[in-house]
């Protein structure tokens, strides 16, 4: 099993060498996402824990899904055919400081227009900033109790339960469990090719959650 420090360094040098595959600078990398140039840096030498938020926003800098960001280069471009079975195990990932972990089922290639994930929420955990960001996703609640949160509606789902959502309204997920939570997520990319947008967004009384930008740092 990988320690922390390993996963970071592993992080950080998949970031920068998606980065220079793309001939991008790392001030252009710390421009695009709203990130400072050192805390980018300490980011790519696996020196310090990056927030979901800001791997979001690196992901969609750099045009691959956060998937891919932990994952050792692929030849593929587009998925074919993958099959589970009964009694299938992978390792979980986890992002280091925040508590979550996951688990690629199916999709994250470069050209899939899938990705499915399970995903496991700690106790009690809830996310700081509503997000949105082009595609449609569905979750599906395998044990606990998970609060989503989609524009002004709350919507509570117990085991068994799901919801469908166009990803581009501000929505958030709230772990309202005594004990660990898990979900199966699909997640639909948007057919269209946006160069830049803005993952995380923070709705405001005073102003649409379009206009309202966020600039998380690292924890």
């Amino acid at each position: 099993m990988k320690t922390q420090d390993e996963t970071l360094a592993r992080l950080g040098a998949r970031i920068r060498s998606l980065r220079e595959e793309r001939g991008m600078k790392l001030k252009e990398l710390a421009d695009t996402t709203g990130l400072s140039d050192a805390f980018v840096s300490r980011l790519e030498r696996g020196q310090v824990s990056s927030s979901v938020a800001n791997l979001i926003q690196i992901a969609q800098a750099l045009e691959v899904g956060v998937s891919e960001l932990f994952a050792a280069p692929q030849d593929q471009s587009r998925s074919h055919v993958t099959v589970h079975r009964h009694g299938d195990h992978g390792e979980d990932q986890s992002i280091p400081s925040t508590g979550y972990r996951w688990r690629l089922f199916a999709g994250g290639m470069p050209n899939d227009d899938l990705e499915v994930f399970h995903l496991s929420f700690p106790r009690k955990n809830r996310m700081d900033l509503m997000v949105s960001h082009p595609g449609q996703e569905y979750c599906y609640v395998i044990s606990g109790r998970i609060r989503f949160h989609v524009g002004a509606e709350v919507f509570d789902l117990a085991p068994g339960e799901g919801i469908f959502l166009n990803s581009e309204l501000p929505h958030r997920a709230d772990n309202i469990s005594e004990d660990e939570a898990r979900i199966l997520m699909v997640v639909a990319k948007s057919p269209l090719k946006v160069e830049h947008f803005d993952w995380w967004r923070v709705p405001s009384a005073a102003a649409p959650p379009r206009s309202t930008k966020s600039k998380p740092q690292g924890d």
